[in-house]
């Protein structure tokens, strides 16, 4: 693809406003988001006079009120006559002109290439608003369409890191489900995009950057069509790669594209493996040939709690004619991984049980520093908490008296309306009218109980500012998205011979540190271990102490006769007890 035809991903560069054609995220509330194309044009033919339209529950909102706006901005409601057009199929005859009229509209101004149907305006509705949002790995895993069990943010985020994925990375993902993982995976290894061949005359760039790529592999070949298409239309197939294979297998070796080229190594720097059953799949995780012998001993440990048996000997490991049909010979086999760099590979297991096989099988391979984490995902809400009973019924409010005289006036009317009841009781009971005694108590607590209407007058509410008032606080969701699945980690260490160490050293020497005798022969030199900054100063201040004691002690054995030795001598004792106080026990 060239750099003219390269369209940029908005997973990777969205840019500071909405465009056409263009994937958005549009925010109905925090656990509520709905992905959508912008297009002014009804290519649907729902029928609708503004054009494309989106109907959320908080109303309809034409693409045309979408489209250029900056990201993250709040888009107001539009009055949309939604009705029963555009609900029908073009079955019914009643509909079916209106629709073919659409679509030969439709179809007319996209290959006039100007798109300019004449749509209504919208109109501002009275209420419902939405946020405009780009679209993020986040946001997508949020909003995406299920097809199987997901890598939520907090597993993938945690994995990433500890796989220590950047840019430039080469990643392999085995069982790609639903997306969720290759699209964050093709954000984490993104190291920008090709550079245009350089023209005559231009200095080609000093270094060429690396490009990040992500092998995902899924065995499902109607979910491999779906995420290919969605690859796609998300503009990341320069970065992420649908491969369907079963891993289990196959194994991980990519079909050649050159003509020579049989089967090539994708030279992965991190491994994720979201499969039913990874331990399977880890015997094609091998730097080099695998026996038959150990092959199967691997395989046989994950079958139970204890390790199987090993080879008697070395002879059995090495023997060629013990390989088995599945075992490739050394001459032909190709890792998949890369030889220049240490690996590192994160199993994703619902079950205990698979961790168990899997570690088992981790260590007959030789993989280290294996461990096991779960991850427990607690978001914290903050919020400010208003206390009072002038504002009851609005949500986020606690509905209690914030002081005694509240508490005072709402027992009051309370009250109040309690006798006014009893009064209109009596009066249905008894023909005769009652005194006005009777009824002034009545009217009077009435009059001087405090209604919410009568609070937010007296304390001014078109003026206050509620969203400043109350407490902050904070406190985790009442319901917490703990587990998902255990993760497993583990390092495959970058091979190292003995060739390889000997030119390290001849590059490389080893100077050790040395220390000469304080006599100062250079016969008697002893090699020192590295020090710190404070054992250094340490050494410093008890080098100088030592100095200033033989001054001290020439100058006390000085002759009598030379009076000046005596006030050089307590100098320097003085000078000596300084030096002693100031340092540390």
């Amino acid at each position: 693809m060239t750099t003219a035809q390269r369209r940029n991903s908005p997973f990777l560069d969205p840019g500071p406003v909405s465009t056409t054609d263009s994937l958005a995220i549009l925010h109905l509330k925090r656990d509520l988001l709905m992905p959508t194309v912008l297009s002014e044009l009804d290519e649907k033919c729902e029928g609708y006079d503004e054009g494309r339209v989106t109907n959320t529950r908080f109303g309809s909102f034409p693409h045309s009120t979408l489209i250029g706006l900056p990201w993250g901005s709040q888009v107001r409601a539009s009055n949309v006559d939604t009705g029963s057009r555009g609900r029908r199929g073009p079955q019914q005859n009643k509909k079916r002109k209106r629709t073919d009229e659409l679509a030969e509209d439709v179809a007319a101004a996209i290959e006039d290439n100007s798109g300019a149907l004449a749509h209504k305006a919208p109109v501002v509705a009275s209420t419902g608003f939405i946020h405009l949002l780009p679209p993020t790995p986040e946001t997508w895993t949020a909003s995406l369409p299920h097809r199987t069990q997901l890598v939520y943010t907090p597993d993938y985020s945690y994995i990433l890191h500890r796989l220590r994925v950047r840019p430039g990375s080469v990643i392999i993902e085995a069982g790609a489900g639903s997306g969720s993982f290759s699209h964050a995976s093709a954000r984490a290894v993104f190291n920008g995009y090709p550079e245009p061949a350089c023209e005559f005359g231009e200095i080609p760039p000093a270094k060429k950057k690396k490009a990040g790529k992500v092998w995902s592999y899924e065995f499902h070949e109607q979910r491999v069509g779906r995420l290919k298409e969605e690859i796609r239309k998300h503009s990341l197939e320069d970065v992420v790669e649908i491969v369907n294979s079963d891993v289990c297998e196959h194994g991980f070796l990519l079909e050649g594209k050159s003509p020579g080229q049989t089967r090539v190594s994708p030279q992965a720097d991190a491994i994720f493996l979201d499969l039913p059953a990874p331990w399977l799949a880890l015997r094609h995780l091998t730097r080099n040939a695998m026996p038959a012998a150990l092959l199967n001993a691997a395989i046989a440990s994950s079958k139970s709690q204890t390790p199987a048996p090993a080879p008697r000997n070395a002879d059995e490991i090495h023997d060629e004619s013990n390989l088995e049909a599945n075992a490739i010979p050394a001459a032909s086999f190709i890792s998949p991984l890369n030889p220049n760099s240490s690996i590192r590979i994160c199993t994703f297991s619902p079950c205990i049980e698979q961790v168990q096989r899997t570690v088992s099988t981790l260590r007959q391979l030789g993989w280290l520093e294996i461990e096991m984490v779960e991850i427990a995902h607690k978001r914290i809400e903050v919020r400010r908490e208003r206390v009072g009973l002038h504002e009851e019924g609005v949500r986020g409010i606690n509905a209690s008296p914030a002081t005694v005289n509240e508490a005072v006036e709402r027992l009051k009317e309370v009250e109040g309306r309690f006798r006014l009841s009893r009064s209109a009781i009596v009066k249905q009971t008894t023909p005769s009218k009652p005194s006005p005694s009777d009824a002034d108590p009545v009217k009077t607590e009435e009059s001087d109980a405090i209604t919410p209407q009568t609070a937010d007058s007296a304390n001014g509410t078109s003026t206050r500012k509620p969203f400043k008032e109350g407490r902050l606080i904070h406190r985790p969701e009442p319901e917490l998205k703990t587990h998902t699945s255990y993760l497993l980690f583990a390092l495959l260490p970058q091979e190292w011979t003995l060739e390889e160490e000997a030119l390290a050293r001849s590059k490389w020497p080893i100077k050790p540190r040395t220390t000469v005798s304080s006599k100062g022969d250079d016969d008697n030199v002893s090699p020192s271990p590295p020090k710190s900054k404070k054992q250094m100063k340490k050494a410093a201040r008890l080098a100088r102490l030592e100095s200033l004691s033989s001054e001290a002690v020439t100058a006390a054995s000085s002759p009598p006769r030379e009076q000046s030795g005596g006030v050089v001598g307590a100098a320097a004792a003085a000078t000596v007890e300084e030096v002693a106080r100031q340092e540390p026990e």
